[in-house]
């Protein structure tokens, strides 16, 4: 006959339970503290490697600098668009620039030069002239004989709550907020406008297609012979006619695990001033453009 279990044996049933749940509770917490070591550690190392990339980029856009303005004239880079490649702390370099001199200054441009360019990304005639016109008004000073009010009604009936600056764009991207301005315009006409060159007319030796194109007078024959002298000269910087004191500079770095970093900055070159720097940032962007 069997004995009934005792009150101790009951105790250490229990007792043990308790040290199993405990024992799971354990591995549990364990389990958690080792995943979010182990999430932690990744984000670090991302970061670390974010943060190479990055400096790695900016350094692109230092070397751009001094590549561009060379003293060496048959090693300098010419500031046409072309990439460049370089390895640097482990990492592929990209690197490209552009002489802003070849670009449409919003500020300065010609209305023949406004016209020409609204034109070559395909605006019928009227509406290029008017989005020319809204541009030159944009940055003029105001009638003095108008009312605010009345220098304002054509944006005001279009639903804007905003006038003409009536004064110097002070950004590419200010350009939509001109009156007759649309994002699929924008987007094309973007890359190859400016606020820095000063110039009335692209300089045609550094001018995209687009803005070479917009020169008045250029002629389809012009233009090729341009671009066909341009690529004969390519491996030879010392025949670019102006390399430009402004740049725009895109720089790329990518290591080796494809972590990237993309810096875009606008430097203008101030050489033989005693006692400056020998450049002057105008615009500094991080990451891609939108």
């Amino acid at each position: 006959m069997r004995r009934p279990p005792t009150r101790r044996a009951g105790q250490r049933g229990v007792a043990l339970l308790l040290v199993l749940w405990a024992c799971t509770l354990l591995a549990i917490l364990l389990g958690g503290y080792a995943a979010l070591a182990r999430t932690e550690g990744l984000q670090a190392r991302y970061q670390f490697a974010e943060t190479r990339a990055h400096y790695a980029a900016e350094a692109g856009v230092m070397r751009a600098f001094y590549q561009l303005q060379d003293p060496q004239v048959r090693r300098r880079w010419v500031g046409d668009g072309r990439v460049y490649t370089f390895q640097y702390d482990h990492a592929t370099i990209k690197v490209s620039a552009i002489n802003e001199g070849g670009k449409v200054d919003l500020n300065t441009a010609t209305p023949e030069v406004l016209l020409g360019l609204f034109r070559q990304v395909g605006m019928p005639v009227p509406k290029a002239k008017l989005l020319a016109a809204s541009v030159i008004d944009w940055r003029s000073a105001p009638d003095p004989t108008s009312t605010p009010g009345e220098r304002d009604a054509a944006y005001l009936a279009a639903g804007r709550d905003y006038g003409p600056r009536h004064g110097p764009f002070a950004s590419v991207e200010e350009l939509q907020m001109v009156l007759g301005m649309t994002p699929a315009i924008y987007r094309q006409v973007a890359p190859v406008v400016t606020v820095w060159s000063g110039n009335q007319t692209p300089d045609p030796n550094s001018a995209p297609p687009l803005a070479l194109a917009a020169i008045p007078g250029m002629t389809p024959e012009q233009q090729q012979a341009i671009q066909a002298a341009r690529l004969k000269n390519a491996n030879d910087p010392s025949l670019a006619l102006n390399n430009g004191t402004t740049h725009s500079i895109q720089s790329e770095a990518t290591l080796a695990d494809g972590t990237s970093a993309m810096v875009r900055a606008t430097i203008r070159a101030q050489p033989g001033q005693a006692g400056a720097q020998p450049y002057v940032v105008l615009r500094w962007q991080e990451g891609k453009a939108e």
